[in-house]
């Protein structure tokens, strides 16, 4: 990275930043993308049963490997601020930490899968679907906390095509075991859905080794020699990463166990209604990628003038980066609008899964907007390092307005099992707003020093 003088040089350095984070992203959800896409093509107890149990492990890891986010902003401050000597330490106390935070959700998962699904009114077969998909993930929870820390390290110094090649070897090996494992291809055992998270846990594995061989080996990170020398565990570093990542890992699990949640909910409406709201997720979160790309990548830009104390530059990166997310969302709502129905069928053959998940998919297209506000939004306000707000706001956003009005209008209106997407769709928008709010006044008050 470095530094760029005009509008028309920072939308380049935007677009070459944000590009391979784009490509990363797409290629690390394609692991969950296919495995709902090919369980859904081996039947709908088992699509039922992984959406179910992705309900479940998704908000859960994504909210814990956010926390190992911050190391994006600290690291691209310390480059932007010309403290190259810290950085090593901080991504050794990184991966200490996501070892430790791996080790946690496992025995979550290993003692609680079975209570949690005990809660929920599921045919049997669809439970133990559930139940074993979870188990199967949790195996690959090490490597892939381990993964996420090494990438926000690659991606802080601007190196985001490195984290992009790695990524896009994840989806073919994943394709492949699903292959192996769902359908007992090759002498494997037939395992359906809970195959699916064999081939995940074994394709984070893998995916885990290849970066740390390029972190080893390759410039410019080999310069740093992060795996030399190990430093102890400290507690004032592990300090640092904490308050600025728990927060960015609260508010990241409250947007998206909003989702998963309402996934659950939706339980009670039966194994078609899940199979179709799953579908909707699914894809839309497959779109959702390029925002939060955008998101990803002004916090790296922004961190890195912030730390070299150009704060007019980090306000014109920030705003850049809703203007370009916005832009985009509305081919992100044309395409889920005008090609629901080839959507739908590309999941399913059931034709009761298809007409529900077409009518899901008009809902998703609504809220493309509020996404490709709120998420750059907050990406931009991570790189000031403001979190602890922007983890309230997204708080009371999705779960003192959102959850509620989705429930309130699913339980006593005649909208159903729509009335939880408007709901979702008021909790975004209320986001929005709010965090856009607090960006302006973030910006204001450096402005007046």
């Amino acid at each position: 990275m470095y530094e760029t003088e005009t509008k028309k040089k920072k939308i380049k350095m935007l677009l070459k930043i944000v590009f391979p984070i784009f490509i990363t992203q797409v290629a690390m959800y394609l692991v969950t993308f296919f495995d709902i896409y090919m369980t859904a093509r081996y039947g709908t107890d088992d699509l039922a049963g992984v959406s179910i149990g992705s309900s479940f492990w998704v908000p859960v890891y994504i909210g814990l490997a956010g926390i190992l986010m911050s190391i994006t902003p600290i690291v691209a401050q310390l480059m932007g601020g010309k403290k190259r000597d810290e950085v090593k330490e901080t991504l050794q106390q990184g991966i200490y930490l996501a070892v430790m935070l791996a080790i946690i959700v496992f025995l979550f998962f290993l003692f609680g899968t079975d209570f949690l699904l005990g809660l929920m009114d599921l045919e049997p077969a669809v439970a133990q679907v559930a139940a074993g998909y979870i188990f199967a993930m949790s195996l690959g929870l090490i490597p892939l906390f381990v993964y996420n820390a090494m990438r926000s390290y690659i991606d802080a110094l601007g190196s985001t095509r490195v984290s992009m090649f790695i990524s896009l070897m994840a989806a073919p090996i994943n394709i492949f075991f699903n292959y192996l494992f769902i359908f007992g291809n090759f002498g494997f055992p037939e395992l359906g859905g809970i195959g699916a998270g064999y081939a995940s846990a074994i394709t984070y594995w893998l995916i885990m080794f290849i970066a740390m061989w390029i972190i080893h080996t390759k410039k410019p990170f080999a310069s740093f020699a992060v795996f030399n020398g190990w430093a102890r565990l400290s507690l004032s570093k592990m300090k640092e990463i904490s308050l600025i990542g728990i927060p960015i890992g609260i508010s990241i699990f409250a947007e998206t166990s909003i989702f998963s949640v309402v996934t659950l909910m939706m339980s009670t409406y039966g194994t078609i209604t899940i199979a179709a709201h799953q579908i909707a997720i699914n894809f839309t979160s497959l779109l959702y990628m390029l925002p939060l790309s955008i998101s990803m990548g002004a916090t790296i830009l922004v961190g890195f003038e912030v730390g070299a104390k150009r704060f007019r530059d980090a306000k014109q990166y920030s705003w850049l980066s809703v203007g370009t997310a916005i832009g985009f969302s509305f081919f992100s709502a044309c395409i889920l609008f005008f090609m629901r129905e080839q959507i739908a069928a590309l999941y399913s053959s059931d034709p009761a899964v298809i007409q529900l998940a077409v009518q899901f998919l008009v809902f998703a297209a609504l809220f493309q907007l509020s996404d490709a506000v709120q998420a750059p939004v907050q990406g931009a306000l991570r790189g000031y390092k403001d979190v602890n707000v922007t983890f309230v706001m997204a708080l009371v956003s999705y779960w003192v307005i959102g959850l509620p009005v989705g429930y309130l209008l699913a339980n006593f209106t005649e909208f159903g099992a729509f009335g939880f997407w408007i709901g979702l769709i008021a909790g975004l928008t209320a986001g929005a707003i709010t965090l856009s709010i607090r960006l302006v006044l973030i910006q204001k008050k450096i402005a007046a020093k």
